[in-house]
């Protein structure tokens, strides 16, 4: 179970609340004061405490706001003998999670207690589910090739307007990671980042993925859906490899362009929408457009902002920075010490030849921390880089 701190200046009242909070397997520490509450609140951390107002000293607001001052995350219940409604909305509007009277109830305690901590668990619940998915997609770009560089210009004057965008580049160069750089660096950051990836709905689904449908529209169809259209209302829509839409959906895409409307599948009714939409291929969309398996309108519409994303072998001088984000990032996802690749080692991953690109890399650089010693050197490389070797 958690752990608990009582501050509190009368004994008997610490020695209940103990009992009850033992009782319930909680680890339970006191504090006599507000001053060694203070000492012990930066010496370890505590899932919750409880915190007496009326204290000689310093007072329990003081206790309080002088732990949020030194960026103490311990949920404070405050308790106090002359308490009133004012009182418990003060303390609430100073950061409490809650107020008790005296004399204290036991039902009211349990009750508050397990809020507390479930609060406290999906709040660390939360830290670690972001933590993950930075981890997953990346925090930065990494590099700092010319190339490389000119892309992260490119997202630092691109990204606070409105303007579309089309992503270019070869598949596993990270694409993906340019279209949330310019969400997360934009004015929508704070609304949703919806992908569509184009190339993996069927042909016949896509309209109903992109624009909804209308219970009944066809023999699935059981309720009503929003499209993605519209789920990315306020926010930014990636549509990924565009250029495997079909040319149907390609003229739906057009209008919502035009006009920022859409209709559902089986629906007449016009619904406004409001996306910044992004778009990626690793397509030559030109050639796509004089065979006629993409529309001309479109791709200006999509492209009035190009950013074309190089392969791994363009940018060989970057794939030492790259090697050790994957390093890092895979052995704290492994739970292993971080291992290190020798000067050596750099150089023989520079040679490869990476048709699979940055996403190549990441599985090579996995396979090495797998399959090697606590530094990695050229030899290993050329060993384990090529299993067909």
């Amino acid at each position: 179970m958690g752990k608990i701190l009582i501050i509190d200046d009368e004994r008997s009242i610490r020695r209940a609340l103990r009992e009850i909070l033992e009782f319930e397997k909680f680890d339970v520490e006191e504090a006599v004061d507000g001053k060694e509450a203070l000492e012990k609140l930066q010496a370890a951390r505590y899932d919750l405490a409880f915190c007496d107002i009326k204290m000689p000293g310093m007072d329990g607001i003081e206790v309080l706001q002088k732990s949020q001052e030194l960026h103490i995350d311990t949920p404070f219940i405050m308790i106090s003998g002359h308490g009133n409604i004012e009182t418990a909305v003060d303390t609430i509007k100073k950061g409490a999670y809650d107020f008790i009277e005296k004399p204290l109830d036991l039902n009211r305690i349990l009750v508050t207690v397990r809020n507390a901590t479930d609060k406290v668990a999906l709040i660390e619940e939360t830290k670690a589910l972001r933590s993950t998915v930075k981890k997953i997609k990346g925090s930065a770009i990494i590099g700092e090739s010319p190339e490389v560089t000119y892309i992260k210009e490119m997202i630092e004057k691109v990204a606070p307007s409105d303007a579309r965008v089309l992503i270019t580049g070869e598949n596993g160069t990270g694409k993906e990671l340019v279209a949330r750089s310019l969400h997360d660096n934009s004015n929508r950051k704070k609304m949703p980042f919806i992908e569509v990836n184009c190339a993996a709905i069927p042909g016949e689904l896509i309209e109903s993925e992109l624009f909804g449908h209308e219970k009944g529209a066809f023999t699935s169809a059981i309720k009503d859906k929003k499209g993605k259209f519209e789920l990315a209302s306020g926010g930014t829509l990636f549509l990924d490899e565009i250029g495997d839409m079909s040319l149907a959906a390609q003229a739906k895409v057009l209008r919502a362009l035009q006009e920022n409307v859409i209709q559902r599948v089986g629906s007449e009714k016009d619904i406004k929408v409001d996306c910044r939409v992004l778009a990626a291929t690793n397509k030559d969309l030109r050639k796509e457009i004089e065979e006629g398996r993409f529309r001309e309108d479109l791709y200006h519409r999509l492209a009035v902002i190009l950013i074309h994303v190089p392969n791994l072998n363009e940018r060989k001088e970057d794939i030492p920075l790259l090697a050790d984000h994957f390093m890092t990032m895979i052995c704290s996802e492994h739970g292993i010490a971080k291992k290190s690749f020798s000067k050596e080692a750099y150089e023989a991953l520079k040679t490869i030849d990476w048709t699979g690109n940055i996403r190549e890399l990441r599985n090579i650089v996995e396979r090495l921390i797998i399959l090697c010693g606590g530094e990695i050197s050229g030899e290993e490389v050329k060993k384990f880089a090529n299993p067909k070797a």
